[in-house]
Protein backbone atom coordinates (compact mmCIF):
# COMPACT_ATOMS: atom_id res chain seq x y z
CA UNK A 1 0.00 0.00 0.00
CA UNK A 2 1.08 3.53 -1.02
CA UNK A 3 1.21 6.26 2.04
CA UNK A 4 3.55 9.38 2.61
CA UNK A 5 6.60 10.80 4.82
CA UNK A 6 6.32 14.54 5.79
CA UNK A 7 9.37 15.63 7.36
CA UNK A 8 8.77 18.63 9.45
CA UNK A 9 11.52 21.07 10.20
CA UNK A 10 11.59 23.34 13.97
CA UNK A 11 13.62 25.78 15.61
CA UNK A 12 14.01 22.90 17.98
CA UNK A 13 14.56 19.66 15.83
CA UNK A 14 13.24 17.39 12.77
CA UNK A 15 10.33 15.02 13.03
CA UNK A 16 9.53 12.53 11.07
CA UNK A 17 5.63 11.49 10.40
CA UNK A 18 4.29 9.04 7.88
CA UNK A 19 1.05 7.48 7.36
CA UNK A 20 -0.43 4.89 4.60
CA UNK A 21 -2.66 6.04 1.33
CA UNK A 22 -5.88 7.57 3.77
CA UNK A 23 -3.59 9.79 5.54
CA UNK A 24 -5.86 9.39 9.04
CA UNK A 25 -3.39 8.20 11.31
CA UNK A 26 0.31 9.35 11.78
CA UNK A 27 3.75 7.44 12.83
CA UNK A 28 5.82 9.93 14.82
CA UNK A 29 9.31 10.15 15.20
CA UNK A 30 11.72 12.75 16.62
CA UNK A 31 12.73 15.03 17.93
CA UNK A 32 15.99 14.11 15.79
CA UNK A 33 18.55 16.94 16.59
CA UNK A 34 16.65 18.29 19.25
CA UNK A 35 17.65 21.63 20.24
CA UNK A 36 18.98 22.93 16.64
CA UNK A 37 17.64 24.51 13.73
CA UNK A 38 16.52 22.30 11.35
CA UNK A 39 16.37 24.72 8.46
CA UNK A 40 14.97 22.70 5.71
CA UNK A 41 15.19 18.54 5.48
CA UNK A 42 14.24 16.52 2.60
CA UNK A 43 14.13 13.70 0.54
CA UNK A 44 15.50 12.26 -2.67
CA UNK A 45 12.70 12.11 -4.96
CA UNK A 46 14.34 8.64 -6.70
CA UNK A 47 15.33 7.07 -3.50
CA UNK A 48 12.84 7.06 -0.34
CA UNK A 49 15.26 6.32 1.72
CA UNK A 50 17.45 9.06 1.18
CA UNK A 51 17.31 12.44 3.41
CA UNK A 52 18.99 15.69 3.76
CA UNK A 53 18.67 17.70 6.75
CA UNK A 54 20.28 21.20 6.99
CA UNK A 55 21.20 21.75 11.29
CA UNK A 56 22.09 24.75 12.43
CA UNK A 57 22.97 26.57 15.67
CA UNK A 58 24.79 29.46 17.00
CA UNK A 59 27.65 27.18 19.22
CA UNK A 60 28.37 24.75 16.73
CA UNK A 61 27.47 26.31 13.57
CA UNK A 62 26.15 24.23 10.04
CA UNK A 63 25.93 20.30 9.95
CA UNK A 64 24.52 18.54 7.14
CA UNK A 65 23.40 15.43 7.73
CA UNK A 66 21.94 12.04 5.77
CA UNK A 67 19.85 9.44 6.54
CA UNK A 68 19.83 6.31 4.02
CA UNK A 69 17.08 4.67 6.15
CA UNK A 70 14.17 6.87 5.98
CA UNK A 71 15.33 8.93 8.92
CA UNK A 72 15.99 5.89 11.34
CA UNK A 73 19.66 6.72 11.73
CA UNK A 74 21.76 9.87 10.34
CA UNK A 75 25.02 10.50 9.56
CA UNK A 76 26.72 13.87 9.48
CA UNK A 77 28.49 14.38 5.81
CA UNK A 78 30.99 17.05 4.39
CA UNK A 79 30.68 20.58 5.42
CA UNK A 80 33.11 22.52 4.05
CA UNK A 81 31.59 25.31 1.87
CA UNK A 82 34.22 27.21 0.83
CA UNK A 83 36.83 26.71 -2.09
CA UNK A 84 39.65 27.33 0.55
CA UNK A 85 38.47 23.76 2.06
CA UNK A 86 38.78 24.92 5.84
CA UNK A 87 36.24 23.11 7.65
CA UNK A 88 34.00 25.64 10.12
CA UNK A 89 30.60 27.93 9.25
CA UNK A 90 32.62 31.50 9.20
CA UNK A 91 34.75 31.38 6.12
CA UNK A 92 35.55 33.33 3.01
CA UNK A 93 34.23 31.05 -0.14
CA UNK A 94 37.25 31.38 -1.89
CA UNK A 95 39.95 33.05 0.41
CA UNK A 96 39.71 37.22 -1.34
CA UNK A 97 38.76 39.77 0.83
CA UNK A 98 35.21 40.92 0.38
CA UNK A 99 31.93 40.42 2.22
CA UNK A 100 30.74 37.19 1.29
CA UNK A 101 30.58 35.09 4.55
CA UNK A 102 28.88 31.36 4.99
CA UNK A 103 26.38 31.18 7.53
CA UNK A 104 24.17 28.83 6.86
CA UNK A 105 22.42 26.67 4.42
CA UNK A 106 18.52 27.34 3.91
CA UNK A 107 17.73 24.44 1.09
CA UNK A 108 18.70 21.47 0.48
CA UNK A 109 17.32 20.08 -3.66
CA UNK A 110 18.29 16.75 -3.97
CA UNK A 111 18.06 16.02 -7.87
CA UNK A 112 15.58 14.37 -9.80
CA UNK A 113 17.39 11.30 -10.91
CA UNK A 114 20.43 10.66 -9.11
CA UNK A 115 20.60 10.57 -5.21
CA UNK A 116 23.91 10.99 -4.59
CA UNK A 117 23.74 14.33 -6.20
CA UNK A 118 21.68 17.30 -3.97
CA UNK A 119 22.21 21.27 -4.31
CA UNK A 120 22.40 23.51 -1.40
CA UNK A 121 21.11 27.25 -1.38
CA UNK A 122 23.00 29.24 1.44
CA UNK A 123 23.66 32.56 3.42
CA UNK A 124 25.29 34.82 1.90
CA UNK A 125 23.82 33.91 -1.44
CA UNK A 126 25.37 31.28 -3.41
CA UNK A 127 24.72 27.57 -4.88
CA UNK A 128 26.42 24.81 -3.80
CA UNK A 129 26.15 21.43 -5.33
CA UNK A 130 27.35 17.71 -4.14
CA UNK A 131 27.69 14.74 -6.48
CA UNK A 132 29.03 12.36 -3.64
CA UNK A 133 25.98 12.23 -1.18
CA UNK A 134 27.15 15.11 0.30
CA UNK A 135 30.74 14.39 1.07
CA UNK A 136 31.83 17.17 -0.58
CA UNK A 137 30.52 20.66 -2.09
CA UNK A 138 31.40 22.59 -5.07
CA UNK A 139 30.26 25.81 -5.80
CA UNK A 140 28.57 27.07 -9.20
CA UNK A 141 30.34 30.61 -8.71
CA UNK A 142 29.26 31.78 -11.49
CA UNK A 143 26.14 32.79 -10.03
CA UNK A 144 27.67 35.00 -7.08
CA UNK A 145 29.97 36.61 -9.52
CA UNK A 146 26.96 37.79 -12.02
CA UNK A 147 28.20 41.03 -12.53
CA UNK A 148 24.84 42.28 -10.76
CA UNK A 149 26.27 40.62 -7.64
CA UNK A 150 27.48 43.99 -6.10
CA UNK A 151 24.29 45.04 -5.87
CA UNK A 152 22.43 42.01 -4.20
CA UNK A 153 21.12 43.42 -0.60
CA UNK A 154 20.02 41.23 2.39
CA UNK A 155 16.21 40.87 2.77
CA UNK A 156 14.91 40.84 6.18
CA UNK A 157 16.04 36.72 6.99
CA UNK A 158 19.30 37.56 5.45
CA UNK A 159 20.87 37.84 2.21
CA UNK A 160 20.38 33.71 1.55
CA UNK A 161 19.37 31.27 -1.64
CA UNK A 162 16.20 30.10 -0.43
CA UNK A 163 14.70 28.65 -3.56
CA UNK A 164 15.97 25.69 -5.88
CA UNK A 165 13.88 24.53 -8.53
CA UNK A 166 15.47 22.04 -11.53
CA UNK A 167 13.22 21.70 -14.34
CA UNK A 168 12.41 17.99 -14.63
CA UNK A 169 12.09 18.11 -18.76
CA UNK A 170 15.73 19.87 -19.02
CA UNK A 171 18.77 18.96 -16.68
CA UNK A 172 20.70 21.42 -17.53
CA UNK A 173 17.86 24.30 -16.45
CA UNK A 174 18.04 25.57 -12.41
CA UNK A 175 16.03 28.63 -11.04
CA UNK A 176 16.92 29.99 -8.19
CA UNK A 177 15.78 33.18 -5.78
CA UNK A 178 17.56 35.23 -3.43
CA UNK A 179 16.56 37.29 -0.55
CA UNK A 180 16.43 40.19 -1.67
CA UNK A 181 17.90 39.80 -4.96
CA UNK A 182 15.40 38.15 -7.10
CA UNK A 183 15.15 35.01 -8.90
CA UNK A 184 18.00 33.73 -11.41
CA UNK A 185 18.13 30.87 -14.30
CA UNK A 186 20.73 28.95 -15.41
CA UNK A 187 20.46 27.12 -18.56
CA UNK A 188 24.10 25.49 -18.33
CA UNK A 189 24.16 23.67 -15.50
CA UNK A 190 25.17 26.27 -12.99
CA UNK A 191 27.91 27.79 -15.74
CA UNK A 192 26.16 30.67 -15.90
CA UNK A 193 23.18 32.76 -15.06
CA UNK A 194 20.71 35.34 -16.24
CA UNK A 195 18.22 37.23 -14.06
CA UNK A 196 14.52 36.67 -13.94
CA UNK A 197 12.81 39.67 -12.72
CA UNK A 198 11.55 41.56 -15.80
CA UNK A 199 7.65 42.10 -15.28
CA UNK A 200 8.21 42.55 -11.19
CA UNK A 201 7.62 45.77 -9.62
CA UNK A 202 8.85 47.02 -6.02
CA UNK A 203 8.38 49.78 -3.80
CA UNK A 204 11.88 51.17 -3.59
CA UNK A 205 12.73 50.27 -7.06
CA UNK A 206 12.58 53.07 -9.14
CA UNK A 207 13.45 51.61 -12.44
CA UNK A 208 10.98 49.45 -13.52
CA UNK A 209 13.96 48.11 -15.89
CA UNK A 210 16.19 47.27 -12.76
CA UNK A 211 17.51 43.99 -13.26
CA UNK A 212 17.91 42.70 -9.37
CA UNK A 213 16.23 44.30 -6.25
CA UNK A 214 13.32 42.29 -5.83
CA UNK A 215 12.55 40.24 -2.47
CA UNK A 216 10.87 36.78 -4.06
CA UNK A 217 9.74 35.11 -1.07
CA UNK A 218 9.40 31.62 -3.16
CA UNK A 219 8.78 30.06 -6.63
CA UNK A 220 6.97 26.84 -7.60
CA UNK A 221 6.88 24.62 -10.71
CA UNK A 222 4.77 21.78 -11.59
CA UNK A 223 7.01 18.95 -13.30
CA UNK A 224 4.27 18.75 -16.27
CA UNK A 225 4.46 22.36 -17.40
CA UNK A 226 7.83 23.71 -16.13
CA UNK A 227 7.89 26.75 -18.34
CA UNK A 228 5.56 28.05 -16.04
CA UNK A 229 6.36 29.51 -12.66
CA UNK A 230 4.97 30.89 -9.82
CA UNK A 231 6.07 33.25 -7.63
CA UNK A 232 4.92 34.77 -3.96
CA UNK A 233 6.46 37.92 -3.67
CA UNK A 234 7.06 39.95 -0.77
CA UNK A 235 3.99 41.43 -1.96
CA UNK A 236 2.18 40.06 -4.94
CA UNK A 237 1.55 36.49 -6.35
CA UNK A 238 2.98 36.49 -9.97
CA UNK A 239 3.00 33.91 -13.10
CA UNK A 240 5.30 33.57 -15.76
CA UNK A 241 5.11 31.58 -18.95
CA UNK A 242 8.04 31.38 -20.12
CA UNK A 243 10.56 30.16 -17.60
CA UNK A 244 10.98 33.41 -15.84
CA UNK A 245 11.95 35.53 -18.95
CA UNK A 246 8.00 37.86 -18.63
CA UNK A 247 5.90 37.50 -15.43
CA UNK A 248 2.43 39.43 -14.62
CA UNK A 249 0.60 39.59 -11.50
CA UNK A 250 -2.32 36.87 -10.53
CA UNK A 251 -2.98 38.14 -6.95
CA UNK A 252 -6.67 38.50 -7.94
CA UNK A 253 -9.06 38.33 -5.21
CA UNK A 254 -6.46 37.58 -2.14
CA UNK A 255 -7.17 39.85 0.70
CA UNK A 256 -3.56 40.25 0.99
CA UNK A 257 -1.23 39.58 -1.76
CA UNK A 258 1.59 39.41 0.84
CA UNK A 259 2.97 35.24 2.28
CA UNK A 260 5.86 33.56 1.92
CA UNK A 261 5.20 29.98 0.43
CA UNK A 262 3.34 28.95 -2.74
CA UNK A 263 2.96 25.56 -4.17
CA UNK A 264 1.03 23.70 -6.96
CA UNK A 265 -0.95 20.74 -7.09
CA UNK A 266 0.59 17.53 -7.76
CA UNK A 267 -2.15 16.70 -10.74
CA UNK A 268 -3.32 19.96 -11.97
CA UNK A 269 -0.81 22.39 -12.97
CA UNK A 270 -3.49 25.04 -13.10
CA UNK A 271 -4.12 24.78 -9.17
CA UNK A 272 -2.03 26.80 -6.79
CA UNK A 273 -1.89 27.12 -3.01
CA UNK A 274 -0.85 29.99 -1.09
CA UNK A 275 -1.17 31.52 2.45
CA UNK A 276 -1.94 35.29 2.61
CA UNK A 277 -0.50 37.24 6.03
CA UNK A 278 -1.71 40.78 6.37
CA UNK A 279 1.55 42.43 5.47
CA UNK A 280 5.26 42.76 6.15
CA UNK A 281 4.93 44.37 9.34
CA UNK A 282 2.13 41.73 11.11
CA UNK A 283 2.99 38.27 10.18
CA UNK A 284 -0.05 36.96 10.80
CA UNK A 285 -3.75 35.82 8.43
CA UNK A 286 -5.99 38.95 7.73
CA UNK A 287 -8.26 39.41 10.38
CA UNK A 288 -6.93 36.01 12.61
CA UNK A 289 -8.07 33.29 10.47
CA UNK A 290 -5.90 30.99 9.11
CA UNK A 291 -6.89 30.39 5.44
CA UNK A 292 -5.31 28.68 2.44
CA UNK A 293 -6.43 29.90 -0.79
CA UNK A 294 -6.78 28.05 -3.67
CA UNK A 295 -6.98 29.21 -7.68
CA UNK A 296 -7.53 26.64 -10.22
CA UNK A 297 -7.05 28.66 -12.96
CA UNK A 298 -3.42 29.61 -12.42
CA UNK A 299 -3.85 32.48 -10.27
CA UNK A 300 -6.14 35.48 -10.70
CA UNK A 301 -9.65 33.59 -9.45
CA UNK A 302 -9.05 32.27 -5.15
CA UNK A 303 -11.17 30.81 -3.42
CA UNK A 304 -10.76 30.36 0.52
CA UNK A 305 -9.97 27.03 1.97
CA UNK A 306 -11.16 26.91 5.57
CA UNK A 307 -12.69 23.72 7.04
CA UNK A 308 -10.91 22.26 9.87
CA UNK A 309 -8.78 25.87 9.78
CA UNK A 310 -9.19 28.21 12.61
CA UNK A 311 -11.08 31.27 11.97
CA UNK A 312 -10.52 33.39 14.76
CA UNK A 313 -8.06 34.38 17.14
CA UNK A 314 -4.76 32.66 15.13
CA UNK A 315 -1.79 34.79 14.83
CA UNK A 316 0.52 32.58 13.02
CA UNK A 317 2.73 32.41 10.23
CA UNK A 318 3.44 29.92 7.49
CA UNK A 319 7.26 30.25 6.28
CA UNK A 320 8.33 29.97 2.47
CA UNK A 321 9.86 26.69 2.59
CA UNK A 322 6.61 25.31 5.02
CA UNK A 323 3.79 23.82 2.37
CA UNK A 324 4.11 21.16 0.10
CA UNK A 325 2.08 18.62 -1.71
CA UNK A 326 2.60 14.86 -1.75
CA UNK A 327 1.18 12.94 -5.24
CA UNK A 328 -1.09 10.26 -4.31
CA UNK A 329 -3.92 10.06 -6.63
CA UNK A 330 -6.22 12.42 -4.06
CA UNK A 331 -3.53 15.11 -3.77
CA UNK A 332 -2.39 16.04 0.01
CA UNK A 333 -1.88 19.52 0.70
CA UNK A 334 0.53 20.16 3.74
CA UNK A 335 1.45 23.28 6.04
CA UNK A 336 3.24 24.04 8.95
CA UNK A 337 2.68 26.70 11.44
CA UNK A 338 5.21 28.93 13.64
CA UNK A 339 2.71 28.26 16.20
CA UNK A 340 3.86 25.01 15.76
CA UNK A 341 1.10 23.03 14.17
CA UNK A 342 1.27 20.51 11.00
CA UNK A 343 -2.10 20.70 8.82
CA UNK A 344 -2.92 17.97 6.16
CA UNK A 345 -5.46 17.97 3.73
CA UNK A 346 -6.26 14.39 1.95
CA UNK A 347 -8.15 16.03 -0.41
CA UNK A 348 -6.76 19.18 -2.50
CA UNK A 349 -7.37 21.08 0.24
CA UNK A 350 -10.74 20.84 1.26
CA UNK A 351 -10.65 19.92 4.34
CA UNK A 352 -8.06 20.45 6.87
CA UNK A 353 -6.95 18.23 10.36
CA UNK A 354 -3.89 19.18 12.21
CA UNK A 355 -1.45 16.07 12.52
CA UNK A 356 0.84 17.46 14.87
CA UNK A 357 0.78 20.33 17.40
CA UNK A 358 2.63 22.20 20.01
CA UNK A 359 5.74 22.07 18.05
CA UNK A 360 8.40 24.81 18.37
CA UNK A 361 7.82 27.17 15.61
CA UNK A 362 7.85 24.97 11.84
CA UNK A 363 10.74 26.38 9.97
CA UNK A 364 10.52 23.48 6.47
CA UNK A 365 7.47 21.19 5.73
CA UNK A 366 8.51 18.67 3.09
CA UNK A 367 6.73 15.36 1.42
CA UNK A 368 8.12 12.41 0.21
CA UNK A 369 5.54 9.95 -1.12
CA UNK A 370 6.38 6.05 -0.49
CA UNK A 371 5.96 3.07 -2.71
Amino acid sequence: MPGVRVLVGTRKGAFVLTSDERRQEWDISGPHFGGWEIYHIKGSPVDPSRIYVSQSGGWFGQIIQRSDDGGATWEPVGNAFAYDGVPGTHQWYDGTQHPWEFTRVWHLEPSLTDPDTVYAGVEDAALFRSTDAGQTWQELSGLRRHTTGPSWQPGAGGMCLHTIRLDPANPNRIVVAISAAGAFRSDDGGETWKPINRGLRSEGIPDADAEVGHCVHSIAMHPAHPDVLYMQKHWDVMRSDNAGDLWHEVSGNLPSDFGFPIAVHAHEPETIYVVPIKSDSEHFPPEGKLRVYRSRTGGDAWEALTTGLPQQDCYVNVLRDAMAVDSLDSCGIYFGTTGGQVYASPDGGDTWSAIMRDLPAVLSVEVQTLP
